[in-house]
């Protein structure tokens, strides 16, 4: 059994408490109070509610340290010794419309590096955390990336920009290169998600971009202590940064990265 830090607890406990609410607000979603946030992004009184409970929470046990919050933005109550990044709700989407695959994103960064990370899934009740240079785990369990070398049974996760948004067009450029290659492409519309599961070795491998830091955080420090890679399509150690993310199992990203800087060039070309 792996045994959890007390910063992992505190952000354990967090998370429990807020995807109880989650649960609950989900079986009456069509009550919920919506409004717009976005093109095709929306924020809950269920989101808010979760945001509020782990805020309280974290600043409860760790009054020193800041937050960077999906909603809030950032909060600047603690020492600068780290901060919060926190997703509520990653999967607004799908709460939304009653699809049951959505989650709770917690990491903690200090000195510019990530160093805890614990992604909740309320209604599987299934915790992937990591903590750096200890590993990652999916509740008491020790994962790690698949180790599938061949990229015809490969299984990889995409997200979709919306039509109309920036990169629409070239993701489907991208889609249309690397769909015959691999064994199959899935969308879920959970970004945290997704990296949790190339961490538990579910998916090979996943691209993204336009993602922001509480979608990713937590989930790239579980990819990279599951012995997996995380960068920008063309390799660069920028995903943070930039948003844009490809995460592998470390063994086939050399070529899914080829194959999105061709993809990206057949795009360009049709531009023009």
């Amino acid at each position: 059994m792996a045994l959890k830090s007390a910063v992992i607890n505190v952000m354990e406990m967090a998370a429990q408490k807020a995807g109880r609410r989650l649960n609950r607000d989900f079986g009456e979603v069509e009550h919920l109070q919506v409004s717009r946030k976005g093109p095709a992004t929306f924020v809950t009184s269920a989101d808010l509610k979760a945001e509020k409970t782990i805020k309280e929470e974290l600043f409860k046990a760790r009054p020193n340290i800041a937050f960077l919050l999906e909603e809030e933005g950032e909060v600047n109550l603690g020492d600068g010794s780290g901060r919060w990044i926190v997703d509520p709700l990653n999967g607004t989407t799908n709460f939304l419309h009653g699809v049951p695959h959505f989650c709770i994103s917690i990491a903690l960064e200090q000195n510019g590096e990530l160093t805890a990370a614990l992604i909740y899934n309320p209604i599987t009740d299934e915790t992937y955390w990591a903590e750096k240079g200890r590993g990652a785990f999916l509740n008491d369990m020790k994962i790690r990336v698949s180790a599938r070398r061949d990229m015809k049974t490969s299984l990889l996760a995409a997200g979709i920009p919306y039509h109309g948004t920036p990169g629409h067009k070239a993701f489907i450029h991208s889609l249309d290169t690397i769909m015959g290659e691999v064994s199959g492409i899935r969308r879920f519309g959970s970004p945290a998600l997704d990296l949790a599961y190339i961490a538990a070795g579910k998916y090979d491998g996943y691209w993204e971009s336009d993602l922001n830091k509480w979608d990713i955080a937590a989930g790239m420090l579980l990819v990279r202590e599951a012995g997996g890679s995380i960068t920008t399509f063309d390799g660069k150690n920028k995903a943070y940064e930039t948003g844009e993310v490809l995460a592998t199992n470390n063994v086939i990203h050399g070529p899914i990265s080829r194959l999105l800087g061709k993809a990206r060039k057949a795009a360009k070309n049709a531009e023009k």
